[in-house]
């Protein structure tokens, strides 16, 4: 056993290193204002204080002034809040040398705070000697260093800097009169010839040791920094080289409070309750308010001296029985959690932790392991509020009891597989949480340090509060017991198994911890996790925690109602805590190392929990015509404009629902090479759906991507329906589109709406049209339904294009029906009752349904257009595109003549065009290399460089003023002697500025004649393949170093990924292996004299633009999308040039090659929205689709690689056995609600990454969360907070489903700037379970959300009064009849409501009756009849005026 005393030597390590960091913190407002600016990573800084001249510093000296030396002292400064923060840094003494004084310091520090009001305040103190040996310091003055500017991007003011000293102390700049002041230097009195020289400049690469250092501390690169290496140079922070952090286990953790747990809570109360009575405001109701303790926590981190390594981890404690000693195997599965006072004497006195914990530490004396008692107490807050009519108005508070620390590394680790027992220590002493300790006079006295003595074990646990643990090796763990290790894996699987709400268990199931990547702690415990809201303000009805949690600092994302994350939404689970125990209820066989699941997770990215996306694959929605001929007649008489060719007649009409014959030759031989895509999108027919009316929706628009034009959002659209055909409710009418003009009225023009896309040589480039061919074969085109007065998401849909292939036809045609899907996720019902209320339902599974919205007919088109012979591209007629870039051979040399650029670009014209001379015939130029001629320069033109250049420069001067003399006559004349003095001096101004363009302009003509142009088209994520041929034009070997200019563009010195791409690429140019070999990252490739080989160059770019429109529809005119469409191409990035240089070993080129990158959209070939909550990291699995390659051998392992467009954005796979799915995982920083994000994922089944097999456009809805708990056929009410924007604005909010979600307001209010407005919910389900609905408030003139509300329903079944059945035959055209009678339990009248959670299958006679107190009531029921057997049941609820369910009645029907 390894005893260790709280202040005894073992910790002085430690100890120096805190004591010496301690730091005052910024001004919170500065933070608040830095995290407004979005100024939340910290950056880092390095300050190079140079050397201080002081020619007249105030001399005050006595007779030692020989002995007198120089400090520098640097703090940094809030000018805005004239407050200092942070740590004073001194340096070194030093000597004053001719009147200058040297310091040559380097000092680190690191931000977030980069504002305009930091800055560094540097004073020069004197150091004198006293006589009794201690040094006397006198202020020399001081200066201040301007950190950050006004710019928005507010980066550092790098460069060299020379300060002015300032008179005075810096404690002036805490005068009133410098407040707010920015230019201290007109305030401040400067000290004649003294200034300090200095460099400020960003520094990278502290972003690596940023964990171990506060920001806002100055420190020098030989400052001690526990977990950083030492180096060499004594500066350990111009690059910074960490220790390794090595994975520890702590287990085994026991609490002992003096003199007992009982007795200690109870004294610790009663202070509590007497503290809050003596403190209450009186009431009218003047009860008595008891605080109660609500739960008991445990805060383990690890810190350094100067912070802490990781958040602290937060766990919760409870009471075990005696000898335990936390051991997982030894817990009864009958323990229960005590969180009171009032539990009786009988119950255990030790605290425990069930589970280990595991901590990451660095083999240093001064790294130390932190422990924080913490208690969680419940008091009342008064009578209840209308924001909490649904839970116990209590509040919760913290307070921290007790702390510790430990350094295992202080000494030698005799500590291993033994047993550390550290004392706790209380009261008012500097600790690193930096909180207030409760402490008692009898606690302070038991806490006196003394050492602990090998027999004194009893008496040691009778005076002083213990904590024991015991702490081992992770790796050790794992290397000792692989086999334990899978089988605990088994037996936990299997244990999750288990029913989670069996009460003989008395824990709740808790779903498998979050990947490591997320961020651990200070989160909030298991109970806290399970029934919390992430809003303070939104109640949760839960009968086992009857508090709500004040401190929204401290919340966290809930978990789901599931334990599976949903597709559409999806949220994280108990991240916070992933070192909580998996499972509470393993069985007594488990072995010690029950804790390997969670060390195995840690090589993963993440684990998920959740079920994944499934791509759409061959679920492509139907097609087929499912109306009849009634509803086609009435389409087909709505009047739409026909499609016809390019003569007038009619296109060809294609069956939707038969096999399109393809023939590729047929396509690429039509003499009609231009293609006119049409897209009418012609009705909507509504489907019932639950929670919505039969008229919704009213107003839609479309969101869809064709090929590689931009991203379409169509304007408003009517659905009109017909008054004078009778509709029927088995087969309601489709309603017939029309565009909506800007003024609300509906366009009387022609009905549906008409988008073309024009596909011709003008827009395809050379080679191009075969893809497009096989797109439209191969591709189906997204769409995305909406609600244009909502903004809300109705569905989605898929239409394949391969009908509009026209196989030598002059126009085609096709009309689709196809159905508008949604999804929706309902999580398991479940019966409120008071035992499991809060706990089977938030980690029940979930069930996911697909829902047909509706259909939506669309008629695509293509119409074929001949094009002018006189009018093709020379690129139509380009031969192949070569991936052979050949430099030109030198035949001439340089003629002469000016340096000017025009000449520099025609000489490189001239070039290029003679590269390309071999490949290309003139005629057959292509039209971004015909426009470039080679120039000549012309005969009259003479060089200004010759030896009488001077005279001729004058003479070129003197034409010009000539020139302006004669276009102005009225200008005064001069002499010629005054023209000659005038010409004389600005030749004399213009000669040392035409030197350095001279020399710039030989080396620009020298590396433009060993340059080698090519042009790429690229698209995202597509490698451009490319060899370039390098000749060594010497006569002596050469070894050449490469270097792009770009990372995008790289040399592939793999030999089988050069192999991969020739034969990708047919190119037949030899091959050599191990032609490169690396040195510094540059790859370096021998070549003998005269000597030429291919080098391969690979282009592939992943990142793309993501800019997108804003959600709405838009406003454009009937027919004008297509124009739309083609003014610019979206989400690609600017064309730009990149070089690739070879470099001789002296150093200079050899020969560049330069690649103008002029990239190009790509094809989306699926879409995804899913909906998260703000502000919280999503992750997300997407399953692939099944790759099936018969050239392949089946049991061989597919490569997928994955790529994402975003580089914020975590995208990758695992590789898996053959015949497993394979999943996509994403995680996805969240953002404020309503924001959109957009990306891209690359999916790649090659080994090499040539091309992507599929991209796939994701969309990310953020939203703001809320939590509702309620129950079925009941209203429950919630508050949402509106806060207004800069604008005045006329909103209206609407809900997803208006039958089970009212919103008051309900029309439109108007939302002043800056203003809150409530909304109040009324939320009345009629389905149970986990289920999720939406809210938008939209801004009504603009057609733009302003914000949107993500509803977490956990709905609950309620308690049955009665229950009926009743048999309906089958068939029959009247139905049935009961009646059920009621009595009121009242001794009053009382009107009540009638309500059903069927109301198509039950109607009543009487939806609202009033009876006398006492009286009975026969509710007449109505049942429809139904023409299929099968039985149902249906809840009947009698609700009062306030919709608050009296009883339920259940009845069931059988059908038969």
């Amino acid at each position: 056993m390894v005893k260790t005393e709280g202040k005894s030597t073992v910790e002085d390590g430690w100890r120096e290193v805190f004591e010496r960091s301690r730091l005052l913190p910024p001004p919170r407002q500065t933070v608040r204002l830095a995290a407004e600016s979005h100024f939340t990573q910290s950056q880092g800084f390095q300050l190079i204080l140079s050397r201080l001249t002081g020619a007249h510093l105030p001399q005050e000296m006595s007779e030692g002034e020989q002995d007198v030396a120089y400090q520098l002292r640097v703090t940094l400064f809030d000018r805005n809040h004239q407050q200092f923060f942070g740590k004073t840094w001194k340096s070194l003494p030093q000597k004053m040398k001719n009147n200058k004084i040297s310091f040559n310091e380097v000092l680190y520090f690191h931000t977030s705070l980069r504002l305009p009001s930091m800055v560094v305040v540097l004073e020069l103190v004197s150091l004198s000697p006293r006589p009794d040996g201690s040094q006397q310091a006198l202020g020399r003055g001081f200066t201040v260093l301007e950190l950050f500017t006004n710019r928005p991007e507010a980066q550092a003011a790098d460069g060299d800097r020379r300060l002015n000293l300032h008179h005075g102390s810096p404690r002036s700049l805490l005068h009133p009169l410098l407040k707010d002041t920015v230019d201290y230097s007109s305030l401040l009195k400067t000290v004649d010839g003294a200034h300090l020289e200095c460099v400020i400049k960003n520094h990278p690469a502290l972003v690596s040791m940023m964990h171990l250092l506060p920001e806002n501390v100055l420190v020098s690169g030989d400052e001690n920094i526990p977990g950083l290496a030492a180096s060499p140079t004594g500066d350990a922070l111009l690059r910074p080289q960490l220790l390794k952090m090595l994975p520890f286990s702590l287990n085994r953790l026991t609490i002992n409070l003096q003199p007992s747990l009982e007795k200690f809570e109870s004294q610790l109360l009663q202070l509590i309750n007497a503290d809050c009575h003596n403190t209450k405001q009186p009431g009218p109701e003047g009860t008595l308010r008891t605080v109660v303790i609500q739960e008991r926590r445990l805060h383990v981190g690890v810190h350094n001296g100067w912070c802490f390594l990781d958040n602290p981890q937060v766990v919760v404690l409870e009471p075990l029985a005696s000898g335990t000693r936390g051991r997982a195997d030894s817990i009864s599965k009958q323990s229960t959690l005590v969180k009171d006072s009032a539990a009786t004497s009988s119950l255990p006195q030790t605290l425990g932790l069930r589970s280990s914990l595991e901590l990451r530490l660095t083999n240093h004396r001064a790294v130390a392991i932190v422990f924080q008692l913490e208690w969680v107490f419940s008091a009342p807050i008064g009578r209840e509020t209308m924001l909490s009519t649904t839970s116990t108005s209590r509040a919760a508070f913290l307070q921290c009891l007790r702390w510790g620390i430990w350094c295992p590394f202080q000494e030698p680790a005799d500590w291993k597989w033994k047993e550390v027992q550290l004392v706790l220590q209380g009261g008012a002493k500097p600790n690193p949480h930096g909180v207030m300790v409760y402490s008692t006079e009898m606690s302070a006295k038991t806490q006196n340090p003394a050492p602990l003595s090998a027999q004194g074990t009893a008496q040691v646990s009778e005076a002083k509060d213990i904590i024991s643990f015991r702490l081992s090796s992770s790796l050790e763990r794992k290397a000792s017991s692989p086999k334990a290790s899978l089988r605990t894996k088994q037996e936990d699987v299997s244990s999750r198994r288990r029913s989670p709400s069996s009460p003989s268990q008395g824990q709740k199931y808790i779903p498998p911890a979050s990947p490591p990547e997320s961020p651990q702690g200070p989160g909030l415990s298991l109970s806290q996790l399970a029934v919390t809201s992430r809003y303070p303000t939104i109640s949760h009805s839960s009968s086992a925690l009857p508090w709500q949690q004040p401190f929204p600092s401290l919340l966290h994302p809930s978990p789901l109602a599931s334990a599976h994350q949903l597709s559409h939404v999806a949220y994280t689970g108990v991240s916070n805590i992933a070192h909580l125990e998996v499972d509470l209820q393993r069985g007594g066989d488990a072995s010690p190392s029950a804790q390997e699941e969670g060390d195995q997770l840690q090589e993963l990215p993440f684990t998920p929990v959740h079920a994944p996306v499934i791509t759409l694959g061959m679920n492509v929605p139907t097609s087929c015509s499912v109306s009849s001929r009634s509803s086609l007649a009435h389409l087909y008489s709505a009047g739409f404009p026909d499609i016809v060719d390019c003569n007038g007649q009619v296109a060809e009409v294609l069956d939707p629902t038969e096999p399109v014959p393809f023939d590729p030759q047929r396509e690429e031989t039509d003499l009609l090479q231009s293609n006119l895509l049409v897209f009418q999108f012609l009705a909507f027919t509504r489907i019932p759906t639950a929670g919505v009316g039969p008229d919704w929706p009213d107003n839609i628009y479309f969101t869809f991507q064709f090929y590689r034009f931009p991203p379409v959002t169509s304007q408003q659209l009517k659905l009109l329906t017909s008054d004078k055909v009778q509709q029927k409710a088995s087969d309601p009418l489709p309603c017939v589109l029309a565009s909506i003009n800007k003024d609300g009225t509906v366009n009387s023009g022609s009905p549906g709406l008409q988008v073309q896309f024009r596909v011709d040589k003008g827009f395809l480039r050379p080679g191009e049209k075969r893809w497009f061919l096989r797109y439209l074969a191969l591709h189906t085109m997204h769409i995305d339904i909406w609600d244009s007065d909502s903004l809300l998401l109705i569905g989605s849909t898929a239409i394949e294009l391969k009908y509009m292939l026209r196989q030598g036809k002059s126009a085609v045609q096709a009309l689709h029906e196809v159905e508008v899907l949604t999804t929706d996720y309902v999580g398991e019902d479940t019966l409120l009752t008071s035992t499991d209320s809060g706990r089977r339902s938030a980690f029940s599974p979930v069930t996911v349904h697909t829902i047909i919205r509706g259909r939506l007919y669309i008629r695509t088109g293509n119409i074929g257009c001949p094009v002018d012979p006189s009018r093709r591209r020379a690129a139509d007629v380009m031969p192949p595109h070569s991936h052979i870039i050949t430099p030109r051979e030198v035949t001439g040399g340089f003629r002469g003549g000016s340096l000017s650029s025009r000449n520099i670009l025609q000489l490189n014209a001239r070039n290029t065009a003679q590269a390309h001379k071999r490949e290309i015939d003139g005629d057959h130029m292509p039209p971004f290399r015909r426009g470039v001629r080679a120039g000549t320069i012309m005969p009259g033109e003479h060089n200004l460089n010759e030896v009488d250049g001077g005279r001729r420069k004058l003479s070129c001067m003197a034409a010009v003023h000539q020139r302006e003399g004669k276009e102005d006559a009225k200008a005064a004349k001069v002499t010629d002697r005054t023209k000659a003095d005038q010409l004389t001096r600005e030749l004399h101004q213009i000669k040392p500025s035409e030197e350095r363009s001279k020399a710039e302009g030989i080396a620009n003509m020298l590396s433009q004649a060993i340059t080698t142009q090519h042009l790429l088209y690229p698209s995202l994520g597509t490698a451009e393949y490319m060899e370039f041929v390098l000749k060594n034009p010497f006569n002596v070997p050469q070894t050449v170093t490469i270097h792009s200019d770009d990372p995008e563009l790289s040399v592939i010195t793999n030999t089988d990924e050069w192999r991969y791409f020739k034969a990708l690429t047919k190119t037949t140019t030899p091959l050599e292996e191990n032609m490169f070999h690396l040195e510094e990252g540059a790859p370096r490739v021998y070549l003998r004299p005269k000597e030429s080989i291919h080098i391969p160059l690979k282009y592939q770019s992943f990142l793309c633009d993501h800019t997108m429109a804003l959600q709405g529809p838009s406003f454009l005119p009937t027919g004008k999308g297509s124009q739309v469409a083609k003014k610019n191409l979206s989400n690609i990035v600017a064309a730009k040039t990149i070089k690739v240089t070879f470099k001789a070993e002296d150093g200079k080129p050899m020969a560049i090659c330069q690649v103008n990158v002029e990239a190009t959209p790509h094809i989306v070939d699926q879409t995804f929205r899913l909906y998260h909550p703000e502000l919280c990291f999503l992750k997300k699995a997407i399953r692939l689709p099944p790759w099936h390659d018969p050239t392949v051998n089946l049991n061989a392992k597919t490569h997928v690689s994955i790529r994402c467009s975003d580089p914020n954005i975590i995208c990758q796979t695992r590789m898996l056995v053959p015949g497993e799915p394979q999943d996509v995982y994403l995680k996805v920083p969240g953002s404020p609600s309503p924001h959109l994000k957009m990306f891209f994922v690359m999916v790649f089944t090659d080994k090499w990454m040539a091309v992507p097999s599929q991209i796939w456009q994701i969309y990310v809805h953020f939203l703001e969360r809320v939590d509702v708990s309620c129950v079925t056929g009941q209203r429950s009410c919630q508050s949402l907070v509106l806060k207004g924007k800069q604008a005045v604005r006329k909103v209206k909010c609407f809900s997803s489903h208006p039958q089970e979600i009212e919103v008051d307001p309900e029309g439109v209010f108007v939302l002043p700037p800056s203003a809150v407005q409530e909304l109040q919910l009324k939320v009345q389900p009629w389905r149970a379970g986990s289920r999720f609905l939406y809210v938008n408030a939209v801004d009504v003139e603009h057609r733009r959300l302003v914000t949107a509300w993500l509803l977490c329903l956990n709905v609950h079944r309620p308690v049955l009064s009665k229950a009926f059945e009743v048999s309906v035959p089958v068939g029959g055209e009247r139905g049935s009849s009961r009646k059920i009678t009621y009595t009121n339990p009242y001794t009053s009248s009382r009107i009540f409501l009638l309500r059903s959670d069927h109301p198509d299958l039950l109607q009543f006679k009487e939806d609202k009756f009033q009876i006398g107190g006492g009286e009975s009531y026969t509710i007449g029921l109505r049942f429809a009849p139904s023409q299929s057997p099968g039985s149902l049941e249906i809840l009947v609820y009698v609700n009062n005026l306030e919709e608050k369910t009296e009883e339920t009645f259940c009845v069931k029907v059988n059908y038969s």
